[in-house]
């Protein structure tokens, strides 16, 4: 079965709010360091969104690639600057990411119909 990225994407956002509720101090510094590695710098926030997004797929992460495909929407990035990065991680990833590459590729027409 196929899965819904941006149902995937809301529950792991409300998972992760009970996550701090429990562990606040553990999840507002990661969220301060997802900030502060995400943020415009020297990279714009769009490249370093593909960057995670590539690294999401060869590390085979799911709930990585429905965060990261969203966000780099967000960003502005668009669908082929995505479809390369998923090139980018099968390169580095070999069979396997392919497998996730394909997974990205659900995510991000998904998210093409929810966020238009």
């Amino acid at each position: 079965m196929a899965k819904n990225f941006p149902e995937h994407y809301d529950h792991m956002r409300e998972l992760m709010g009970k996550l701090s509720q429990d562990i606040p101090e553990t999840m507002g510094a990661f969220m301060q360091l997802h900030h502060a590695g995400a943020s415009d710098g020297a990279l714009s926030s769009q490249c370093k969104e593909l960057i995670a997004l590539g690294i999401a797929i060869a590390v085979h992460c799911d709930g990585c690639i429905a965060f990261h495909v969203h966000d780099a929407l967000q960003a502005g990035a668009t669908r082929d600057e995505i479809t390369e990065a998923i090139g980018v991680a099968v390169l580095m990833g070999g069979g396997p990411s392919v497998m996730y590459g394909c997974e990205a590729l659900e995510a991000l027409e998904q998210f093409e119909t929810v966020l238009a």
